[in-house]
This record gives C-alpha cells, sequence and structure tokens, in this order.
C-alpha cells in the first residue's frame, strides 16, 4: 500500500507540474500577444499625432494661401471698378460733346477710351445712341464688353475658394487623426487595466476587447489620406 500511495503522489506531481507548464504556456502567449497589441497602438498613436500636426499646418498655410487670393481678388475687383468708372465718364463727356456737334472734343474723348473698352464702344457707337431710343444705355451693356480685370478677380475669388475648401479637408483630416489617437487612448486604457487581473479569462476578456477597438484606428490609418 505505501508503494501504492507513492505512486499516487508521484502522479499528482506529474499533473500538477503538467497543469502549471500548460498555464505557463498560456501566459507566455497571451504576454506576447499583449506586447503586440502594445507596439500596434504604440506606432499607431505616434503616427496619428504626426498626421494630425501635418494637416493642421497644412491648413494653415492653405487658409493662409486663400487668403492671399482673396485680397488679390479685390484689388483686382477695385481696378476694375475704376475702369468702369473712368469708362462711364469719358462716355458721358463724349455724349455731351456729340449732342453739341464738337467733332474736334468728340474725337479726343473718343481716342481716350482704354483699348480694351474700344470694340465695346464701337459696336455701341454703330446703334446711334443719340437718336435711337432703342439703343443700349451704354457700352458696357454691349455683348463685345469685357474687362481682363473682372475676369481676373472672378478667377482669383474661384482659385481663393477652391484653396479654402483643401483647407477645410486638412482640417477634418487633422480631426480624424485625433478622433484616432483617442480611441488608441481606450485601447491602451484596456491593456493596462487587464493586466492588474490574476484570472486568465478576465485578461483575456480584455485583451480581446482591446483588440478589436484596435481594428478601427488602425483601419482609418492605413486608409486616410497622408499629408
Amino acid at each position: 500500500m505505501p508503494e501504492a500511495g507513492g505512486a499516487n503522489i508521484e502522479i499528482a506531481h506529474h499533473l500538477s507540474a503538467h497543469k502549471e507548464s500548460s498555464q505557463s504556456l498560456r501566459h507566455e502567449i497571451l504576454e506576447i500577444v499583449e506586447a503586440l497589441v502594445l507596439a500596434v497602438v504604440a506606432i499607431s498613436t505616434a503616427w496619428s499625432g504626426y498626421q494630425a500636426a501635418l494637416w493642421t499646418g497644412h491648413q494653415s498655410e492653405l487658409y493662409g494661401q486663400a487668403s492671399k487670393l482673396r485680397v488679390q481678388a479685390e484689388g483686382a475687383a477695385t481696378y476694375a471698378n475704376q475702369e468702369r468708372l473712368y469708362n462711364a465718364s469719358t462716355v458721358v463727356e463724349w455724349l455731351k460733346a456729340e449732342a453739341h456737334g464738337d467733332k474736334k472734343l468728340a474725337d479726343l474723348f473718343e481716342r481716350r477710351f482704354l483699348p480694351e473698352f474700344r470694340p465695346a464702344f464701337e459696336a455701341w457707337k454703330k446703334t446711334d445712341p443719340l437718336n435711337n431710343p432703342n439703343a443700349p444705355p451704354g457700352p458696357q451693356l454691349m455683348e463685345e464688353y469685357r474687362s481682363s480685370k473682372t475676369e481676373e478677380a472672378a478667377k482669383l475669388n474661384d482659385q481663393a475658394t477652391e484653396v479654402f475648401e483643401q483647407g477645410t479637408r486638412g482640417r477634418q483630416l487633422s480631426d480624424q487623426y485625433v478622433r484616432i489617437t483617442v480611441t488608441l487612448a481606450t485601447v491602451l486604457l484596456l491593456m493596462a487595466i487587464s493586466q492588474r487581473f490574476k484570472t486568465h479569462a478576465v485578461r483575456l476578456g480584455l485583451l480581446v476587447i482591446a483588440a478589436f477597438l484596435l481594428c478601427f484606428p488602425v483601419y482609418h490609418v492605413l486608409t486616410l489620406p497622408r499629408a
């Protein structure tokens, strides 16, 4: 009987050692997986912060360019308005000279028209504005009228709008990268909490939740545009 008891003790020790070895192996695997998750969290956090900073700087740069284009557009529009006023006042003086039959003075005012305005004036003049009540009120209403400064102002405004929208897109991307870092911080918190537990099942459950949450920021990091 003592020999049987010794055999039982030996078997129990063997089973206990096997169980401890199995638990130790599972614990090592769990720690390896936790280390991998923490590594992914660290890299993703650093990358998201870096991209958020880049997109913020890019946004500021684009907003600055948009403001510059707006100023240039306002300058071109102001110059165009000055040209329009000059042409309008010259037309008025030309009409006065024509009405008084002062051909020499009328020719003088015609020579003072800006080259870009002349085609519209010539087309309007052919409508006999002094005698034709159906004639357009002025050359600026003719189809031939063109103002390069007005067109330049419109073009600059369009460019400013496009650049501003790009800046807004940069701000949105920066916000998205910031949200990624917040999610990663939640994953990091779960990992820190899980390591406080000695129970394997609880620790494993928290790890699974953390790994599941990690999939979302990693997906966005891989798919979002880079600055």
